[in-house]
């Protein structure tokens, strides 16, 4: 299958480079990474080693090709999915943090939607070199009624190349399940500088256990199927299988970056003031990242 990974960072670098060992992969992303790749190829550290030579470009215009799989910020979805109109893409699968992705890509974009979630751990260690940290699941399902038929291709072609995917109806249950788990972890772990596992211990688990449970309380009540016992669960899941990860929004943290916190936290709590729902452990979060980034220039926003 002719793939491209839109926005490889380090996420969006191991599931291409896992893709790339069976499929015609392109990377789209920024350099020094992609010039890095382009010249010497893709190198996989940390749970497997091996190297793969994708094609690697800045400039993500006029593509064409089998599958686009999005893995960039959700700040970035909408000038993603602008860049990818100009090409041709038989359907597009986004495997994102937050939610709202799936619907600007639908709006742009004029070919079938499908929904993905993963807990795969990548760490984008130098230039050409990107750490697998942590063996999660990849779940995918169609977003619009048109991406069906599409479902059972992209899965065997994950499948292909070991990156162990699950197939799903409830995609918009799935994506709240999966913010729930990245709402207890991101912030938490971002706020208090500490890997994944840090949060198994009491204190800093209770304040993921709360956020975790309030999104769920928020999905409930905007008619996803995720209870308050499950999106714990789930986040405990998460947290022993990624003990050594450094979540995403720490990475963020520790560079300096922008983070995740407007779709993630941010959106739990636009949903929980519309549907009522008291959400103060998300909303304090919210409150704590947003400082944060005010403080670093990151957001003008008062």
């Amino acid at each position: 299958m002719e793939i491209v990974v839109f926005g490889a960072g380090s996420l969006g670098s191991l599931i291409g480079a896992k893709l790339a060992t069976v499929h015609d992969v392109t990377l789209v992303g920024r350099d020094p990474h992609m010039a890095a790749v382009q010249a010497d190829g893709l190198r996989v550290t940390g749970l497997d080693s091996f190297v793969v030579h994708p094609r690697a470009m800045t400039e993500g215009t006029d593509l064409m090709a089998d599958l686009a799989v999005v893995t960039v910020k959700s700040f970035d979805t909408e000038e993603a999915a602008q860049s990818l109109s100009t090409g041709t893409f038989d359907a597009v699968l986004s495997l994102q943090n937050g939610m709202g992705n799936e619907d600007i890509l639908n709006r742009v974009l004029d070919c079938p939607i499908l929904a993905g979630t993963t807990t795969y751990g990548a760490v984008l260690r130098e230039p050409g070199r990107v750490e697998w940290t942590g063996r999660g699941d990849i779940v995918l399902g169609p977003w619009t009624d048109t991406a069906t038929e599409f479902v059972e291709p992209v899965r065997r072609a994950f499948e292909e190349a070991d990156l162990d995917p699950i197939a799903a109806e409830d995609m918009p249950s799935r994506l709240w399940e999966k913010l729930a788990v990245n709402a207890a972890i991101n912030p938490v772990t971002a706020l208090a500088r500490v890997e994944n596992g840090a949060l198994s211990d009491p204190g800093l688990g209770d304040v993921a256990h709360a956020a975790a449970r309030e999104a769920a309380r928020t999905a409930s009540a905007a008619g996803a199927d995720l209870a308050a016992d499950r999106a714990i669960e789930r986040t405990d899941e998460v947290i022993a299988a990624t003990a050594k990860n450094r979540s995403s929004m720490l990475q963020d943290v520790a560079a300096g970056r922008r983070t995740e916190i407007d779709a993630i936290t941010g959106y739990i709590v636009d949903r929980g003031d519309a549907h009522g729902i008291e959400v103060p452990t998300n909303r304090v979060l919210l409150a704590l990242v947003r400082g944060w980034e005010r403080g670093q220039g990151i957001r003008g926003d008062a």
